[in-house]
């Protein structure tokens, strides 16, 4: 069985609603991502990062998966699939695939500021005061900008494996995801379904699909099956 590594991005879960993780203007629902997204945010003003991620949680508790998310769990009756994605929604899994990796964290997951191995499931809203089993406050299970990404290592030895690699909704920009692309070998066919084509430099075999993720997913997945 074929392996197909999918490396998917806010693209793809536009389309259910979820709004882009940066817009044109640089804001993440309308506020600036210094103020939302770091570690000295959350140091600065708990409460505010705490109320920007429990609206995005009741967010995503309204969101459905989409065609293209659907089109992805289906490639499983033929080949194996694992996805890495940068979004921190669950619609892939709700959509029915069995694998996936989500490199900046999970937005239905809390963890423990002191031990980041204490991880919990959660779809409340988080509030100070709320702790884990050793006492400590919770905090949103999210990858901030500038903290380390703990499962590039393991994404990246998948891409290896890759017998047909796919980008969706992604524009490669943020790093180090988007240099996982060139952990696949030159000769595997790669897959990118973006309606503004985004550069990819130093790489072979580049199959462009300018469409939305939905249409576009569509097509290739005609073409994969």
């Amino acid at each position: 069985m074929k392996k197909i590594v999918v490396l998917s991005g806010a693209g793809i879960s536009a389309e259910s609603g979820i709004k882009t993780f940066r817009d044109s203007d640089g804001l993440w629902e309308n506020h600036r991502i210094e103020d939302v997204a770091t570690f000295e945010a959350w140091t600065r003003n708990k409460e505010l990062v705490l109320a920007f991620y429990n609206e995005r949680r009741k967010q995503l508790l309204e969101c459905q998966p989409n065609i293209a998310h659907e089109l992805l769990a289906k490639l499983e009756s033929k080949y194996d699939v694992e996805i890495i994605t940068q979004n921190v929604d669950d619609l892939h899994e709700r959509a029915g695939s069995s694998k996936v990796i989500h490199l900046h964290g999970e937005l239905l997951k809390v963890r423990s500021t002191k031990d980041e191995r204490l991880v919990y499931p959660w779809k409340k809203d988080l509030n100070i005061g709320d702790n884990c089993e050793k006492g400590d406050q919770l905090r949103p299970h999210i990858v901030w900008f500038g903290e380390q990404v703990p499962m590039i290592e393991k994404a990246s030895e998948i891409c290896k494996r890759a017998d047909i690699f796919i980008v969706i909704g992604t524009s490669l920009v943020v790093y180090p995801a988007a240099g996982l692309i060139h952990y696949t070998d030159f000769t595997v066919p790669k897959y990118v379904i973006d309606p503004n084509r985004p550069s990819v430099s130093y790489t072979e075999n580049i199959n462009y699909i300018t469409e939305k993720a939905s249409i576009g997913m569509q097509l290739l997945f005609d073409e994969l099956m």
